[in-house]
């Protein structure tokens, strides 16, 4: 018994370090450096493709190299639907094992009551894992409120893409840093690239690392939309198979209707279900990363939103590139870009987003005359440089 499991920890040990010697990480991620990785539970959520396997594998190569302290683990390997997570990490850590990264934890049936169990009765091991971002870490998994540590990988900003496109090591900025000194900010980046040449190509594939593979990028995105709603959204929220195609219909009647709305009791009836089950299906395309709802400041879920756009830009271009507004393109590249560190809300007349509860947002398409009101920054496309309360839209992708 001993020899055989001997055998087995020494293949997951071969698989680790080829995974980490064959790593293509071509941009470091800041989250690398906003982990506090002396937390003994640390959770890093995202949205599938935005590449949170690559960010561990980065993690092992950049902190232990093929250092067997620590071990990559993903949760797809059949091995693990006969053995215990718990049993694992007990042999790993009597091994001399210091650090195990999990991939895909939620592929395991009870993962969170067996992170829980690793975490008392191994002191002096780290679990790092990695969950989709339709799982809730502390709200659904009690045993782990206490003790996990949750972050979020997002996809590429714009400044990640310009980086990456350009061989540059722009810096990201604060929202605040951008409102004051977004002259200078602009000034410093234009005098080496000009990031109007690369904006479009973002907004059309930038956000998801996988445009990297030499693999057709929209059809890729279309297969991992589908395994969003597939994985993410049924195994995780366990519902049942059947209503898959309700799922996916009524992300695609959301697409096509473009920014709005959503009339809640059309959509029921067009996938022949509730209202009540339309409004649960919204909230968990949005859980998953796939569509962002907008509401007036006060309001939130369960109320309807007064908008739902779609997450990123990358996800307009491949789900129905045939209706795409410039301006809808537009705003929604400047809600998901403001997404991670601020709070959006409907604006008033006039007015595309209410930032913060306090500082109103008016973006403008190429050409678009511009009423220049007091207390409104007016957010331009297609402008290198701004001036006073004129920024242009390109600069707020530096946000992270």
């Amino acid at each position: 018994m001993a020899r055989k499991t001997n055998k087995q920890m020494e293949a997951f040990y071969r698989t680790h370090a080829y995974l980490v010697e064959h790593i293509n990480a071509p941009v470091r991620r800041d989250l690398m450096d906003e982990i506090d990785w002396s937390d003994r539970l640390i959770g890093i959520k995202g949205t599938r493709g935005v590449g949170k396997t690559t960010f561990l594998l980065q993690y092992a190569k950049e902190k232990f190299g093929t250092d067997r302290s620590c071990l990559f683990i993903n949760m797809n390997n059949f091995y693990f639907s006969g053995h215990s997570i718990v049993d694992f990490a007990y042999e790993f850590q009597r091994r001399g094992g210091k650090v195990l990264l999990i991939d895909q934890v939620f592929k395991y049936d009870g993962w969170s009551k067996e992170l829980r169990m690793c975490y008392d009765r191994f002191p002096g091991l780290k679990i790092v894992f990695t969950g989709s971002s339709v799982m809730r870490l502390k709200e659904e998994n009690l045993e782990l409120r206490d003790i996990v540590k949750s972050y979020n990988l997002r996809g590429f900003s714009f400044r990640e893409f310009l980086n990456l496109q350009t061989g540059m090591k722009f810096k990201a900025y604060t929202l605040d840093e951008i409102l004051r000194n977004h002259e200078q900010i602009a000034k410093g980046v234009l005098s080496k690239v000009k990031p109007l040449d690369y904006f479009q190509d973002y907004l059309h594939h930038g956000f998801y690392p996988f445009f990297l593979e030499k693999r057709n990028f929209s059809e890729n995105l279309l297969k991992t939309m589908n395994m969003m709603v597939e994985v993410d959204i049924l195994l995780i929220k366990q519902i049942e198979l059947k209503y898959l195609s309700k799922i996916k219909k009524l992300l695609y009647l959301l697409a096509v209707g473009g920014p709005k709305a959503p009339n809640v009791s059309q959509l029921a009836s067009d996938i022949q279900t509730s209202r009540a089950t339309v409004m649960n299906y919204i909230k968990y395309l949005a859980d998953s990363r796939l569509i962002n709802m907008v509401y007036p400041e006060g309001e939130e879920f369960p109320k309807k939103p007064c908008k739902i756009m779609l997450h990123n830009t990358n996800l307009m271009y491949s789900i129905y590139p045939l209706k795409i507004e410039e301006q809808d393109v537009l705003e929604t590249f400047f809600l998901n870009t403001m997404y991670k560190d601020h709070k959006l809300h409907k604006g008033d007349k006039n007015i595309s987003f209410l930032v913060d509860g306090n500082m109103s947002f008016r973006i403008y398409s190429e050409g678009s005359k511009v009423k220049n009101t007091p207390h409104v920054t007016h957010v331009m496309h297609k402008a290198e440089i701004g001036r006073a309360n004129q920024i242009p839209l390109w600069i707020f992708g530096f946000l992270y």
